[in-house]
């Protein structure tokens, strides 16, 4: 159970310039395909009572912005019987194999639903869309395996879902593995090749930490293209709707090695919002690395994600470890036309993490690379006090300057890469881990290690390293043979502060030899 606790290509935005289009030749290449044959490629209903309506991603566009016209309507809910079941069995619907949508067809895609129920209350409409045409599924009482015919009786009368997953032979020619699913609020997952779920991404981010509470924008409304039998990628079309915002969102999805998710979205907003997370992405830090376990526990690291990575406008590489703090923390990295960031799960073997069932090492990091301009804003992470591996208690997003205004379109577009660590520069070394150092006689001490330095270039590398408050006492830098690497050792003085930012870059010939550690030091979180 995870509880989380946090294209129409027109004309840009103001301070969004210079946009990159990226096309998705969807399925409208597929095989024509006349509207009457269109019922034997589904195994869920295909409803017969309504019409076939023309669709195109304008289609999404429109509904948008009349939706944003009128006051909020809050979704459809799924009855309390269903609500209230327990997870042990909610687990136990399953969608009917046979009843996949476009299961048994030469596709390589098929669709799943999920169920209304437990966690995922509101329901949700879905299409699908053939040769330009717009159908919408229903839920009906050969959908869903089930653990008794009550629940049969209710899902059928509730006759909606609360969410779809995408099928494809990700790891295996002869097997269709989830490797997508859209469920709860705006939230969404995706895994390449050899992955396992771990963190989360989601459509849209509003007024996160702020003292009125936070808005959970909902996906209320999906189309999905059915691609050809040649084609190796899916286009998934999305209704966003809440109190302050509507917004039409087109997923062009490769699935591969990595799979990517090319992202372009048109914002109405209904209000002025100050505080509003564009890709946000959502994550589970329990400790690691410099954060060590508050109680024994026999595994070295429980995480989905150890590191935020930013890459600035300016070329310059961030590097920023996780911390599960005694407190709320949060971060701003201010920027302009950021080239990208992401939470990075960057250790892949299972020696770092000893854990045979949640298997950290598959977890997928997440790569955000803007496809036009974002202008001015800031990067913000939010670290919140967690004692569970079940908490998402890491949340990250772009925020851009002045937020968005009321009834002023907002338009950007963005990719995810569902790497196994984040885009690599060949030719410099990458933070492979931090971690406290034996205690001085006066000070602190921190290490970190670094792959991909030669040991005959570590006496030309010069230590860039600050602290805002207190002071840098000594650096120095050995080689580390095993990585193929080296290790700094820091020691500090935070004097009489109980909060201090460190800064460590390293330099050779005057140029940053590797992204730039950043680390907030807190005594609450240190022991003496």
């Amino acid at each position: 159970m995870r509880l989380h606790l946090t294209f129409n290509h027109s004309t840009p935005a103001t301070g969004q310039k210079n946009t990159k289009h990226t096309f998705f030749f969807g399925s409208m290449l597929a095989c024509i395909i006349s509207i009457s044959s269109l019922v034997p490629a589904y195994g869920a209903n295909v409803s017969n009572e309504k019409k076939a309506k023309p669709f195109t991603h304008d289609t999404v566009v429109e509904y948008a912005h009349q939706l944003a016209q009128k006051p909020f309507k809050e979704a459809r809910k799924a009855p309390k019987e269903l609500i209230e079941l327990d997870y042990a069995t909610y687990s136990k619907i399953n969608y009917q194999a046979n009843a996949a949508i476009w299961g048994g067809t030469p596709t390589k895609f098929s669709v799943q639903l999920f169920a209304p129920g437990f966690l995922y209350k509101n329901l949700v409409d879905i299409d699908v869309v053939e040769n330009g045409q717009a159908l919408p599924i229903e839920l009906t009482e050969s959908s869903f395996n089930v653990p008794n015919d009550t629940i049969e009786k209710l899902l059928t009368q509730v006759g909606q879902y609360a969410g779809v997953r995408l099928h494809y032979p990700i790891n295996d020619d002869e097997i269709k593995d989830e490797f997508v699913m859209f469920q709860g609020a705006s939230y969404f997952r995706v895994l390449s090749k050899g992955q396992t779920y771990g963190l989360s991404n989601r459509g849209l981010a509003i007024d996160v930490a702020q003292p009125k509470g936070e808005e959970y924008p909902l996906f209320k409304r999906f189309w999905i293209e059915r691609p050809s039998k040649y084609q190796t990628a899916i286009v998934v079309h999305a209704l966003l709707d809440s109190q302050s915002v509507t917004g039409a969102y087109r997923f062009g999805i490769y699935p591969g090695a990595p799979t990517r998710v090319d992202v372009d979205v048109t914002l109405f907003p209904r209000r002025d919002i100050a505080h509003v997370g564009l890709a946000p992405l959502t994550s589970m830090f329990l400790y690691g690395g410099l954060d060590t376990p508050d109680k024994p526990d026999y595994r070295p690291a429980v995480h989905n994600s150890e590191g935020l990575q930013i890459d600035r406008g300016n070329g310059e590489r961030l590097w920023r470890p996780l911390n599960n703090p005694n407190k709320l923390q949060i971060s701003a990295f201010g920027d302009e036309d950021i080239k990208g960031f992401g939470l990075i799960q960057r250790h892949r073997n299972f020696d770092y993490y000893q854990d045979l069932n949640a298997n950290y090492q598959q977890r997928p990091s997440a790569w955000i690379e803007p496809l036009n301009d974002w202008g001015k804003g800031q990067l913000i992470l939010l670290e919140i006090p967690s004692s569970a591996e079940t908490n998402d208690n890491i949340v990250a997003y772009w925020e851009p300057q002045g937020g968005l205004k009321q009834s002023e379109p907002y338009r950007y577009s963005y990719r995810i890469t569902a790497a196994n660590d984040s885009p690599s520069f060949t030719s410099k070394a990458r933070v492979i881990r931090g971690s406290k150092g034996q205690k001085q006689v006066k000070g602190k001490e921190l290490l970190i290690d670094y792959s991909n330095i030669k040991p005959q270039d570590i006496e030309k590398i010069v230590i860039d390293a600050s602290i805002n408050k207190g002071k840098i006492l000594s650096s120095r830098i050995v080689a580390r043979p095993d990585i193929n690497g080296a290790r700094v050792f820091i020691t500090f003085d935070p004097e009489s502060t109980n909060v201090a930012e460190l800064r460590i870059q390293l330099r050779k010939d005057e140029k940053p030899v590797a992204a730039t550690w950043l680390y907030r030091w807190n005594s609450d979180d240190w022991p003496n």
